[in-house]
């Protein structure tokens, strides 16, 4: 009996309502554009409506890849976020109900900073490998939101990934060698009372790096493909430019250094959603390789390696392989419409959106109609929370 490939099937994102052009951001901070563009390798944020959150953006994702795909078998949804809406229920449950998904399904959140949409794929591909007549629906969405007037500010962004897993994909394979690593660091983190994550930035760039060593060892350990093998590299990208510092790190700790003016060449292909996007935590790390599946290189046959970071922190290194006939099942067209439709904003604007820093203890709130999206935050009532189709 041949055991079945295990994969993705298809796989497309969701942004927010509205956008921040950087350079806005920087003339009102009075510092030059180049230092996020250039600096950070940033030029735009999405920025979501008051009827937005990761709910609404994750279930326009999955709304998609239900459409285009056979979903019989779909058993399984895992939602996985750190902006998360409720201390005991998962988001997902959400997500079904507007979905219109059938009773007979599980759904869990999982958690761990930026990481858990890779380790969510890894739980998903641990049930497709037992039951390989089902699927799995897995969303990653997060709102990266920091203090106003922070070094994190400009990092900000928002953005839902949606991804079907199962036996012979059409897409990805996902190929069985991964490595892990696990380190209790404090350079990223989110107390219960925050809106607003902290960081210490200077160490979470070098506990990132510490991570990439190694989970890179625990990946080649395990059987995982020699450096010279892998044909792309997509990182998990709070800024574009940490994508370009953790390539540059790989490379000299492998022996295979390059210039930097080389290495951001290399990685170009990997960095134009998330640059206009901003940072999405957990789907950080999928729309570089969507980014990267949209180009215009052909990518089948070729071997992607993939390195997602969490801070806190843990991370994994794995690859896949790009299945002949896979541009049938890109989104592109789609993704380009998202980002262009975007409602620009000023910072006066933003700043009215920012939610500021404590959790908000509202019992009644009612939002007011404003995403073009087809789902809706409408508001909370006696404490719950209330979506909508809208029927855009």
């Amino acid at each position: 009996m041949t055991t079945p490939a295990l994969g993705i099937q298809d796989i497309t994102f969701a942004t927010a309502h509205h956008r921040l052009d950087l350079d806005l951001l920087a003339q009102h901070l009075g510092i030059d554009p180049a230092k996020f563009s250039v600096g950070i390798g940033q030029e735009a944020m999405s920025l979501p409506a008051e009827d937005e959150d990761v709910v609404t953006m994750g279930a326009a994702a999955a709304a998609r890849i239900l459409a285009d795909n056979d979903v019989e078998g779909l058993r399984t949804l895992i939602f996985a976020t750190e902006s998360g809406i409720d201390q005991s229920k998962a988001a997902g449950v959400h997500v079904a109900a507007l979905l219109g998904l059938p009773a007979q399904i599980r759904v869990l959140e999982t958690k761990q900073a930026c990481y858990s949409g890779a380790g969510a794929l890894q739980l998903a591909l641990g049930v497709v490998a037992r039951h390989p007549e089902e699927k799995v629906l897995v969303i990653a969405s997060d709102v990266a939101r920091y203090d106003l007037d922070s070094p994190g500010e400009p990092t900000q962004g928002a953005a839902a990934v949606a991804f079907l897993v199962q036996a012979d994909p059409a897409l990805l394979e996902v190929e069985p060698a991964s490595g892990v690593h696990t380190a209790d660091v404090p350079d990223f983190w989110r107390p219960n009372h925050r809106v607003t994550a902290l960081v210490e930035g200077k160490f979470s760039i070098s506990a990132y790096m510490d991570a990439l060593e190694g989970a890179w060892e625990d990946y080649r350990a395990h059987g995982g493909a020699a450096f010279e093998e892998i044909d792309a590299f997509c990182y998990h990208q709070p800024f574009t430019m940490m994508a370009v510092k953790a390539h540059q790190r790989l490379r000299r700790h492998v022996g295979e250094p390059l210039p930097k003016a080389e290495v951001v060449e290399e990685l170009a292909p990997t960095v134009g959603y998330n640059r206009v996007v901003g940072n999405s935590y957990t789907a950080s790390v999928f729309l570089a390789l969507l980014a990267l599946l949209d180009g215009d290189a052909d990518l089948t046959g070729r071997r992607i390696g993939i390195f997602s970071y969490g801070s806190g922190a843990v991370s994994e290194f794995f690859s896949v392989r790009v299945l002949p006939g896979y541009r049938a099942h890109l989104h592109r067209a789609e993704h380009a419409a998202q980002l262009a439709a975007r409602e620009p904003v000023d910072v006066t604007r933003y700043r009215e959106l920012h939610p500021g820093t404590a959790v908000s203890a509202a019992e009644q709130q009612a939002n007011p109609r404003v995403t073009a999206g087809p789902y809706r935050f409408v508001g909370i009532e006696g404490g719950v929370r209330r979506y909508e189709a809208t029927g855009a």
